[in-house]
């Protein structure tokens, strides 16, 4: 047995230490997982995110758990457009989750309410009321910088699963970025209640996908016909009968004693699942093995709260995360959602378990504790004998971090009809309290935070203030945004702020996707120019995701998107919420423009006044096409930069004239007005304005080696300024690029998109063959390769994991057979195709695959086009399709 070989490690290991385990003797939960005392309200905060692919049950889920919890006296409905969380007009119209909403409520209820009587051990932390401040995000791909921002302010997740569907694509998405900011989670299987649904083969999917281990803590407790009565609780080792099509407070629970007679086979099936659990807690957790030890080595013996104190360890304490517990129900029928919420409160860590908040002053990086400390800045600040008189002393360090009432981090702005706008922070350090003067250290302004909110969705309710841990919303703030970090500080400067280095400090910032869908808006008239540019200001404060540019030569506006649907709510909301009198245009493409010649040095001279002053200046270019390889000279006259869009700028400072004699040190001296720093600054900014447009098309340059040769004694004269230099720099690089296409036509490059497809089996082979011939993309990898996009390097052996038999499994379906050939698992195909190609792609996926077919997609890179993709594009650019 696995578990023996562990208990003689382990008693091998602790032979020489006899006292060990009666001094392990007694451990509470509370103290074996380091919790905070009873009275500590941090302790009993849990911020918590619901995380899933769409159409999973997050909604639902969240809807039962408001109603539970006695904040709702109804059970809301996705179809019915009645639910709290999913409050926007174009939310209930699509049935689907566009904006991350947070909600408060307590679990358990306080009071004399108990979901089941008598269920609950007095140590458990879900026997007290805890206040949960959950986020329900969204599960589409279009909106995961709403999933990364909720992200960033959680402490811990609920990964919710289709039992039908299994581990689909953005699952591994949203896995992999709750990974990034180290978030433990736990797993809700969910939908068993549906024809086709596979615990068992669900719980293998996540140990092959998500490389974690899975902890079955709750089996499905399926009648003779198939039918999902109830759920079998593993820790507890009770099963729990839910009424049929009751609303889920109408439970019946069966100890082990009274299940084995009312149904022996699943009363085996439920010890057979605690016997795996241990064994899997104990590979993970020596006080588990020590607990072992205790209970004569019998794995039902070990008590509930030993069990749940050994889970709470390996979510709390490991990162990477190794083991998930996973939790079985079905949300719409109302079964298990109850058993979630205590695991949630049970399982999930406190504010104060979480790693130390990372920030940032200057170039220093460190824990915000160690921040609060002086620690950080001590290591940072300078010798106060070698410093100016302006530099910070330790004295005055220690002074101003005795006066920093809070720190948060802005990570929501959301502009309400009602209310104005909204500002979502999380603190972090310190308390919050109405009318105090917030400094934002990214901004370098104050605002007052005159009054404090605790939403409820839609609805909110005012508060005096906003402790550390907690979530809150802050009305009425002009210029914070999403990522800013504000602080509170006593005695604040109106202007100037908070001393140094408060002043300075920043917490982690929230990663935002660039775009890849683009469309026009277009003022239906020039009154209303304005308008528009105030309303696209306010969409681009609510969701970073978006971008807005102006093109220079046409003076379109473009609005820019994660994808379709991204792009079509905003346009909704522009046209329909801010009352933008606009045209929005059909979706662009961003395309991109490469030399396919060498040019010849071409030499540039500006000679302009400029605000009444005469400059000039001169500059001498050449473009190539910007190799994969690149060594530069190695001496101090060459000078290379990286520019945008993979160019690559290369300044030359010759030694010897175009004669080849020797320069003199005059000539090749610098006057003193330009520093050589100052005069390459200048030189890189005209040519990067120059490859802002290409000589053909008009699209911007890529993939492009610019050569500029600088001579002091050819190009600078008695009034050169940076920006005529500049200017001349942009000139020379202009008329190279437009050599260069004389001699070659440019090459256009389009952006060409990494995609995860995700189909049945039957629907493979057509999908394939979509994506390689008619949309022109290559297949990298298909359902046999490892798609696992998770962060940990722990290897999971399948046939390891402890799984229930599912009801009507066949032999194609057999678990042994994982992965192989069953046909009813979702199929990934990795391809990379083209942009233009994706658009308007899913419905097309969709009848390919019979609706079941889902994909994501990122950038990869830009890719030159063959010369007939080239020429049928540019016809259709320029709308001649003849």
């Amino acid at each position: 047995m696995v578990l023996r070989c562990i208990v003689r490690k382990y008693v091998h290991r602790t032979s020489n230490n006899k006292s060990l385990r009666s001094a392990t003797r007694g451990f509470t939960l509370a103290s074996r997982c380091n919790a905070p005392t009873a009275g500590n309200e941090v302790a009993k905060t849990r911020n918590l995110g619901i995380i899933a692919h769409i159409d999973a049950g997050k909604t639902t889920t969240t809807e039962r758990m408001l109603y539970y919890s006695g904040y709702t006296r109804r059970i809301g409905d996705v179809d019915e457009g009645s639910t709290v969380t999913d409050f926007l007009p174009a939310e209930r119209a699509r049935g689907i989750t566009i904006q991350s909403a947070a909600i408060s409520f307590t679990w358990p209820p306080s009071g004399n309410h108990s979901w089941l009587s008598g269920s609950k051990s007095n140590e458990a932390l879900s026997a007290t009321p805890h206040n949960i401040n959950l986020i329900d995000t969204p599960g589409h791909a279009d909106f995961t910088f709403e999933v990364l921002r909720s992200l960033r302010v959680l402490d811990g997740a609920v990964c919710i699963l289709d039992g039908v569907a299994g581990v689909e694509a953005q699952t591994e998405k949203v896995w992999t970025q709750a990974s990034t900011y180290q978030i433990p989670r736990i797993i809700f299987v969910n939908k068993l209640d549906r024809d086709g649904a596979a615990f068992g083969w669900t719980v293998k999917e996540i140990g092959a996908r998500l490389k974690v281990w899975p902890a079955v803590c709750g089996i499905p407790w399926w009648s003779g016909e198939g039918r999902l009565q109830g759920i079998g609780d593993v820790v507890g080792l009770r099963a729990l009968r839910y009424a049929d099509g009751g609303d889920g407070k109408d439970v019946l629970p069966s100890s082990m004693q009274q299940l084995e007679i009312e149904d022996a086979r699943f009363a085996t099936e439920l010890k057979k699942a605690r016997t795996a659990l241990v064994e899997l807690l104990s590979e993970h957790d020596d006080i588990m093995v020590e607990n072992y030890l205790e209970a004569d080595e019998d794995h039902l013996a070990i008590s509930v709260a030993d069990v749940t104190a050994s889970l709470r360890r390996c979510l709390v304490s490991q990162d990477p995360q190794n083991v998930v517990p996973i939790f079985a129900g079905a949300s719409f029928r109302n079964v298990g959602v109850q058993v979630l919420l205590d695991a949630a409160v049970d399982l999930l860590p406190t504010p104060e378990e979480r790693p130390d908040s990372e920030v940032k002053i200057g170039a220093a990086r460190g824990g915000l504790a160690k921040f609060l400390s002086g620690k950080l800045t001590a290591t940072t600040l300078p010798d106060r004998a070698k410093s100016s008189s302006k530099a910070v002393s330790k004295e005055k360090v220690t002074y101003a971090l005795q006066n920093l009432e809070a720190c948060a981090l802005a990570f929501k702005v959301v502009a309400d009809a009602r209310r104005g706008v909204l500002v979502y922070v999380r603190v972090y350090s310190g308390t919050i309290h109405r009318n105090a003067t917030l400094w934002n250290t990214n901004l370098q302004n104050m605002e007052r935070a005159q009054r404090l909110l605790k939403m409820y969705a839609n609805d909110a309710l005012d508060i005096e203030s906003i402790p550390a841990g907690q979530i809150g919303v802050i009305p009425g703030l002009k210029f914070a945004r999403t990522g800013d970090t504000l602080v509170s500080y006593t005695g604040s400067h109106p202007k100037s702020g908070p001393p140094a280095p408060i002043n300075a400090l920043q917490l982690r910032p929230i990663d935002v996707p660039p775009p890849v869908f683009f469309v026009s808006v277009e003022p239906s008239s020039l009154a209303e120019e304005k308008h528009i540019k105030e309303c696209l200001d306010l969409l681009l404060r609510e969701d970073p995701s978006l971008h807005v540019s102006v093109d220079p030569e046409s003076g379109q506006t473009h609005l820019a998107g994660m994808g379709e649907m991204h792009l079509e709510i905003a346009r909704d909301r522009l046209v329909s919420d801010l009352k933008a009198k606009a045209r929005i245009g059909s979706i662009e493409i961003g395309y991109r423009e490469a030399v396919s010649a060498a040019s010849e040095h071409v030499t540039e001279v500006f000679d302009r006044e400029v605000s009444g002053r005469s400059s000039k200046a001169a500059a001498s270019a050449s473009v190539e096409p910007a190799g994969d390889e690149f060594v530069a000279a190695q001496d101090d006259d060459t000078h290379v930069f990286d520019l945008a869009d993979s160019n690559r700028l290369v300044v030359s400072m010759p030694i010897l004239d175009p004669n080849g004699s020797s320069t003199s040190e005059e000539e090749t001296s610098l006057p003193e007005h330009l520093s050589l720093t100052a005069i390459l600054q200048a030189l890189q900014t005209g040519t990067s304005a120059a490859c802002a447009r290409g000589p053909m098309h008009g699209y911007p340059i890529h993939s492009t080696q610019i050569n500029l040769i600088f001579s002091p004694a050819k190009h600078i004269f008695p009034n050169t300024t940076l920006a005529a230099l500049s200017s001349a720099a942009r000139l020379a690089t202009q008329q190279a690029l437009k050599d260069s296409a004389k001699l070659t036509e440019t090459a256009m490059m389009e952006p060409v998109m990494m995609v995860t497809i995700s189909v049945d089996e039957e629907s493979l082979g057509a999908v394939v063959h979509d994506i390689s011939s008619a949309r022109g993309g290559s297949v990298i990898s298909l359902g046999s390769e490892d798609t696992s996009t998770s962060s940990s390097t722990t290897e999971i052996d399948v046939n390891k994991i402890y799984t229930p038999p599912d009801p009507f499994a066949g032999e194609h379906f057999s678990l042994e057979s994982f992965g192989s050939s069953d046909k009813r698992a979702a199929k990934q195909i990795v391809a990379r195709v083209p942009l233009k190609e994706m658009v308007g792609y899913l419905r097309h996926l969709r009848s390919l695959s019979k609706g079941r077919g889902t994909f994501t997609m990122v950038v990869d890179r830009f890719e030159r086009m063959s010369s007939q993709r080239q020429r049928v594009v540019v016809q259709s650019l320029r709308g001649d399709y003849g």
